[in-house]
């Protein structure tokens, strides 16, 4: 991705007030729940999505799962031809639930993203984010979660997908503990580093060397009073491109007010300037 342009995507996520509903998940069946207003009757449906990121500029888009009101082929076949149309990649299916880490429950979440890794591939995506774990880090979460990824590679066998997990929840909790888990799995998964999900002294460090394996990266702007954190965000930047990413940044905007448009403009000016 040697044109800075290229490296800037935009998940759903930061249009959720557009889109208006999710679709909440029930991790005990395959089926996508009634549709909810969650941020509102929004303005845009998902189809239409891609036409208005390509006016807008953007070509590289993440999805989260509960963004999509169906897993019915027909639709699926729908969206994936509007991406293609509108020139737009589909960089990530972001699964946004289960926790192959659970003793309980790990066994049947991981059947459960087994399935959206079929709706990942029916959308052309070219990646899947899967949650690694929620647990807290001991050896015994750590192994249901490799086992995990595990059944999952043998199911996506063959396909051109790339599994990727991210620095996030209980069992991904440090530097540490995303090292030995990717350790475990042979460069087979790969990394999402996420800007906003640490906090605290160690952030940037941490930071630093995670994304000596990323892949991707959610650039998450903290926006208070309606003014972006420059400070944080530049040190975030300089974090990842120290450690030598090479990756696209996914834009996050996740403020209270509600210019989705000029808050990611924002984010994006403020990344090309330091890519420049």
């Amino acid at each position: 991705m040697a044109d800075p342009q290229s490296r800037i995507a935009i998940s759903t996520w930061s249009l959720h007030r557009l889109l208006g509903a999710t679709y909440p998940h029930d991790l005990t069946t395959d089926a996508v729940s009634d549709g909810e207003d969650t941020y509102g009757e929004g303005e845009e449906s998902l189809l239409g999505l891609p036409s208005i990121l390509a006016n807008h500029g953007y070509r590289r888009l993440e999805i989260v799962s509960f963004h999509l009101r169906s897993r019915d082929p027909v639709y699926l076949g729908e969206l994936r031809d509007q991406l293609q149309v509108a020139g737009v990649t589909l960089q990530t299916l972001l699964i946004d639930a289960g926790d192959m880490s659970d003793p309980l429950d790990g066994a049947r979440d991981t059947r459960w993203i087994a399935g959206w890794l079929e709706v990942a591939n029916e959308l052309g995506a070219e990646n899947a984010r899967i949650i690694a774990g929620k647990q807290p880090f001991t050896a015994e979460n750590l192994d249901r979660s490799v086992q995990g990824f595990r059944h999952l590679l043998s199911a996506n066998a063959g396909a051109p997908l790339r599994l990727v997990t991210e620095n996030w929840f209980d069992l991904l909790a440090t530097p540490e503990a995303v090292h030995r888990l990717l350790d475990r799995l042979d460069g087979q998964v790969g990394l999402l580093a996420d800007f906003g999900n640490w906090t605290g002294p160690d952030k940037y460090a941490g930071l630093k060397s995670i994304f000596s394996r990323a892949e991707l990266c959610h650039a998450k702007a903290d926006f208070k009073g309606g003014r972006m954190d420059e400070a944080d965000y530049g040190l975030c930047v300089a974090a990842a491109e120290e450690a030598g990413y090479e990756g696209p940044y996914t834009l996050i905007f996740d403020a209270d007010h509600t210019h989705e448009w000029s808050g990611l403009a924002e984010e994006r000016d403020f990344i090309l300037s330091r890519l420049a």
